[in-house]
């Protein structure tokens, strides 16, 4: 992307979405940064001087547009990043709907009511939205079903999208990490009831990486899907 640019990022607050928002944050693009509460909202605005926050909680999508009416969206928006998530692990057989919903809340209902919300603004500059789904949005394995369900209807989303928004101008990418040193692998780990060496998995900046340079490929190409890969 020529210039500065805006971006709306979910998951700003550690892991790859942080990877990703120091990455834009160092070249002088214009961030805001989206918040489950006002508490987490002013840790971001501090960790990220002269970006502005975005409140409202993934995990009731019901109520987001509620709380957009109570903020100032950005008028222009360049790329909208979605990079938060949850994970709870469990056999199908134990796992309960309150653990269903809520991962799909967060994981996949939630980046569709954003990228509802923004898809105006999007439209106007011929933005980017970039949805960080998981190996698991590919395939499924054992006691990951209700995550990966959540993220194969992102990659669903994603190219449902990529199809309608491509006459508007409006590139959709959906990348693939596979399993990164983060806080959510740590709890990934401990419900396995495995030892976490972070060293074994990706750095979040290797796929921050793959990440800008998808933003910043010129307008006369797009990529679609993107796996990355431990490459140890």
């Amino acid at each position: 992307m020529a210039g500065m640019a805006t971006h709306v990022i979910t998951g700003a607050g550690s892991g790859i979405g942080a990877a990703v928002a120091r990455r834009l944050h160092a070249r002088g693009d214009d961030l805001v940064l989206h918040a489950r509460d006002a508490g987490r909202a002013k840790e971001l605005a501090a960790g990220f001087p002269g970006a502005r926050t975005l409140v409202g909680d993934l995990a009731d999508p019901d109520r987001l547009s509620w709380a957009f009416s109570h903020q100032t969206l950005p008028d222009r928006v360049d790329s909208l990043l979605h990079i938060a998530g949850v994970i709870d692990l469990g056999r199908v057989g134990d796992l309960t709907p309150k653990t269903w919903r809520h991962q799909l809340d967060v994981n996949l209902i939630s980046p569709a009511e954003l990228t509802r919300h923004f898809l105006p603004q999007l439209r106007l500059t011929q933005g980017h939205v970039v949805f960080v789904n998981s190996g698991s949005g590919l395939n499924a394995g054992y006691e990951w079903s209700a995550y990966a369900a959540s993220k194969h209807g992102l990659k669903a989303l994603a190219d449902s999208l990529r199809h309608e928004e491509h006459a508007n101008g409006v590139r959709v990418t959906s990348v693939y990490p596979g399993r990164t040193a983060s806080p959510m692998q740590a709890k990934v780990h401990q419900q396995e009831g495995k030892e976490y060496d972070p060293s074994k998995w990706i750095d979040p900046e290797s796929v921050a990486t793959t990440i800008v340079m998808a933003l910043d490929l010129p307008k006369d190409a797009e990529v679609n899907d993107l796996s990355v890969r431990p490459g140890r």
